[in-house]
């Protein structure tokens, strides 16, 4: 009976991941995008929209952005989760863990995200209403892409990285030092987790701004890297690299028009 519970569990798990990449890819077909977040006629149109106007449009809306953040956070993070949720039941047993605790673990780790959706889409609105990026969160000056990455890739080398990617790649440490029992205990922990995970990770999400925020490519390249960067084996190995990819990635942008002889 424990077996099936946890394998149905675990569907449950990647059901609830797939569910929210097809909401994505769906919302990207209704905008018109392709996968590499590019619009098509009508995602040009809906780019050069000014979001002033009296008609009503959804992307300059707090609650359909909120929808698109939050459905991203579940596609994109809830995979970076399967360590942590490996970690604790490897705990089950000798630390009196439940599965209740282990759900409680999901839920905590996604309010906090969820929290971070309204965040980033208030951001998101700011910047649109602001003249920073268009309809579909694209940037709209390059140096404004070009310090979000460079900001990102420097992040990297933080010592708050640091920390927060510490308790991530190695939540085993963090589950002794704050053991709870029961759902509720599992909760608690999984707000603690989400919060660290936030530190950690902030910065991926706020890259969606520099090459559109429905780039569904791009969203798949940082869940791997996220993925690969909480693994306890290779995860400290990564972090730094991909600073120094970050930041030279942003000196290509900054000339790129000069190397295309625009």
């Amino acid at each position: 009976m424990n077996g099936i519970m946890r394998t149905s569990l675990w569907l449950g798990f990647f059901g609830l991941v797939l569910a929210a990449w097809a909401m994505m890819y769906m919302m990207a077909v209704e905008m018109d995008l392709d996968l590499l977040g590019r619009p098509g006629e009508m995602g040009n149109r809906m780019r050069i929209m000014d979001p002033r106007m009296p008609m009503y449009m959804p992307m300059a809306n707090f609650g359909p952005l909120f929808v698109m953040w939050g459905a991203m956070m579940a596609a994109m993070m809830l995979p970076t989760m399967v360590p942590t949720l490996r970690s604790y039941e490897d705990l089950m047993v000798s630390a009196n863990g439940t599965r209740a605790g282990w759900l409680g673990v999901i839920l905590g780790y996604f309010i906090v995200w969820v929290m971070f959706a309204a965040l980033i889409a208030a951001v998101q609105l700011a910047l649109l209403f602001g003249g920073v990026v268009d309809m579909l969160g694209i940037a709209k000056s390059r140096w404004f892409a070009v310090a979000l990455l460079l900001a990102v890739g420097l992040f990297q080398f933080s010592r708050t990285k640091e920390i927060c990617h510490g308790v991530c790649h190695s939540p085993t440490m963090y589950f002794l030092g704050h053991w709870r029992t029961g759902f509720g205990g599992g909760m608690r922990m999984g707000l603690g987790l989400g919060a660290f995970c936030v530190g950690c990770c902030w910065g991926f999400m706020a890259l969606g701004f520099a090459g559109g925020v429905m780039n569904l490519a791009w969203m798949g390249l940082a869940t791997l890297f996220m993925v690969v960067e909480k693994l306890p084996q290779v995860g400290h190995y990564v972090t730094k690299p991909m600073g120094f990819a970050l930041i030279l990635g942003a000196g290509v942008v900054a000339v790129w028009p000069i190397l295309i002889g625009g």
